[in-house]
């Protein structure tokens, strides 16, 4: 039986884009979600997040099914869309009085608020005037860090400036599965450093109109990878992976510097000719904790004798509805990586959760048992980093609800808790309720 600490914090996630709809009242402008889903062929059903789970319209029921959970906290995240309308904008009240009334709500309900500024929803006019390839969005970034602080800041303490920025670079640049749509590997390395800009000046802009006790940290979906063989050419696909992947983020942002594999593996790609004198410096900023997001493994197969082409496999064992593989082992592994890499950092499990194709049974319930599954050996797989003096500070499940999941619309469901688009209604699924009982005793 294990028991985790008593200030280990246990909650929810979700993302703006994925379950407000209200796309464009009060004062919201278009994102460049907005655009790449109503563009044709651009995500698997034809869908939109114009509506989505409601969420805009249904928070204060949406916060009680949190406080029916039982959960420590909500990480969620701000649409910039709702907080400015343009570059140089002033606060949009309507906005901010939005996610006031969130903050306000969690915190009557005994739910400590966790702020993600960025979840991808970059304002259409960011990206009209060049986007993450563009120095300047880095600077925007942080006036509206700056602005969302100012207001939220008496209340906010738990604070995470970008989410995934792995994903908003080469998914959303390089292969153009995400909003923009952009596919050129020059671009997605070109966009990251500018991410990680936006990270550094973000924290900046936090550390400038927060208290002193106020936590700030990023959110990395860094990727757990395993030599396919014991071949060292596989390895070495490994590490050159793991170069940009992973080092590409972490390096700067903790260390001040892009390490020399990383600058090798990207020569191909790009020179880093974008990196400006003091741009390291400021990404390097002192931060509280990193965020990992974690899903699943990869084992990598070198194709030839050139470790920079690889084949990245899928691992043994069941998959979930993504095609994605269920392997806790790979969580803990990844945990004592991190730790082992930068032992000063406090970790948190910042998503972790599974997509499966749910059924609603004659009952009208969901009886998942394999997201149960997923959920009990992923929870053990950090009570096992834990044991082994990674410090892990909290763990949140992905997701609260059912909800748009990106380019592939409304056809995969993450979520506690089902939404059903029709009526909006929202079911709490056995899994959900599983993690109800188990918040109850914090014991596994």
């Amino acid at each position: 039986m294990t028991t985790f600490p008593a200030d280990f914090t246990f909650g929810a996630a979700t993302a703006s884009y994925q379950i407000e709809g209200a796309a464009t009242q009060d004062g919201k402008v278009p994102s460049i979600w907005d655009t790449f889903a109503h563009t044709p062929g651009a995500i698997a059903d034809g869908s939109t997040g114009d509506v989505a789970c409601d969420h805009y319209h249904r928070m204060e029921s949406d916060l009680d099914l949190l406080a029916d959970l039982g959960v420590d906290a909500y990480r969620f995240s701000i649409a910039w869309p709702r907080i400015q309308a343009g570059p140089g904008a002033g606060v949009n009240q309507a906005g901010i009085d939005f996610y006031s009334r969130l903050v306000d709500g969690l915190l009557a309900r005994g739910i400590k608020p966790a702020v993600t500024l960025y979840h991808w929803d970059l304002p259409q006019w960011a990206a009209d005037l060049g986007g993450w390839l563009n120095r300047d969005t880095a600077q925007r970034f942080a006036e509206y860090a700056g602005l969302v602080a100012a207001h939220l800041g008496d209340r906010v303490s738990e604070w995470m400036t970008i989410n995934e920025p792995w994903c908003a670079a080469f998914l959303g640049y390089g292969n153009g599965e995400h909003a923009p749509g952009h596919k050129s590997m020059r671009e997605a390395i070109h966009a990251a450093h500018f991410l990680n800009l936006a990270h550094g000046l973000g924290v900046q802009a936090l550390r400038a109109e927060l208290p002193a006790s106020a936590r700030c940290g990023v959110v990395w979906n860094l990727s757990m990878l395993y030599p396919a063989t014991d071949d060292p050419v596989d390895e070495a696909a490994c590490q050159a992976a793991r170069a940009l992947s992973n080092d590409l983020f972490t390096e700067p942002v903790l260390r001040g510097r892009y390490d020399p594999a990383t600058v090798q593996a990207a020569a191909r790609f790009t020179q880093f000719d974008y990196v400006g004198a003091g741009d390291l410096a400021i990404i390097h900023q002192p931060i509280d904790f990193v965020g990992l997001n974690y899903y699943m493994t990869w084992h990598l197969r070198a194709n030839g004798d050139n470790p920079a082409d690889a084949q990245f496999l899928g691992g043994d064992g069941p998959k979930t509805a993504m095609g994605w593989n269920v392997d806790p082992q790979g969580l803990t592994d990844l945990l004592v990586d991190v730790h082992a890499r930068y032992p000063e950092m406090d970790l948190v499990v910042s998503e972790n959760g599974s997509a499966w194709d749910d059924v609603v049974s004659p009952d009208g319930q969901v009886h998942d048992t394999a997201r149960t599954d997923y959920l009990q050996r992923h929870l053990a797989a950090v009570a096992d980093a834990l044991g082994k003096g990674v410090p892990v500070k909290g763990y949140y499940a992905w997701s609260l609800l059912d909800n748009f999941e990106w380019s592939w619309g409304y056809t995969k469901r993450f979520g506690l808790y089902r939404t059903d688009y029709d009526t909006q209604a929202r079911t709490l699924k056995d899994s959900g309720r599983w993690f109800q009982q188990f918040l109850a005793t914090r014991t596994l």
